[in-house]
């Protein structure tokens, strides 16, 4: 994992006013309300997911594309699905100035995930939602990992990982977590912050 944040160059994912501070372990933003996570918040979620290196990943939530760039030095192929088609945009061009192939931008409400790609090793969701999508979960292979935050009644969030069984899942709490919100279908339907 360590590799993965020596080869990807956090400053090419980062609005050029803030390049300053894009190694700095702090969350920034990039534009309609959206994030790039602290680095160290991406490690969480990349040691949750416990990938071997083979896998077909989906993330929800490319925003700066930044932690789909990571995902492709440790898997195969990567699926990132953004809501916002500016900031899709700004990821592909993001990802080819940093010289990385294996991964595909789609535009589209991550919260049904991406069908036409599934099914997937794992899951990286970078939006809190209020629970986590039966339409993700169904989109994993048999043993896949999928990882969220989910956002309680109180409004606090919890990293969630998920591990599919056949027609069901085994769910852990990992830590507490605060990200964006999940819009869409099977996130909320507005912006609660």
């Amino acid at each position: 994992m360590l590799r993965a944040f020596g080869e990807t160059p956090r400053h090419v994912f980062v609005p050029e006013a803030l390049r300053n501070r894009a190694y700095d372990d702090t969350s920034l933003p990039i534009g309609f309300g959206q994030t790039i996570s602290q680095p160290g918040t991406q490690a969480a979620f990349l040691e949750a997911l416990e990938l071997r290196g083979d896998e077909r990943v989906l993330e929800v939530g490319t925003g700066s594309g930044y932690q789909a760039a990571l995902l492709s030095i440790l898997v195969n192929h990567v699926i990132t699905v953004e809501r916002i088609p500016e900031l899709a945009d700004r990821a592909r061009h993001a990802l080819t100035e940093a010289g990385i192939s294996n991964v595909m931008v789609v535009v589209g409400d991550g919260s049904l995930g991406w069908k036409p790609e599934a099914p997937y090793d794992a899951i990286l969701v970078a939006a809190a939602g209020p629970k986590i999508p039966e339409t993700l979960l169904m989109q994993l292979v048999e043993g896949g990992r999928l990882v969220m935050p989910v956002q309680g009644l109180d409004g606090r969030q919890q990293l969630v990982r998920a591990e599919r069984s056949g027609d069901t899942s085994m769910f852990q709490t990992l830590t507490e977590a605060n990200f964006v919100p999940l819009l869409g279908r099977h996130g909320f339907e507005t912006d609660l912050r």
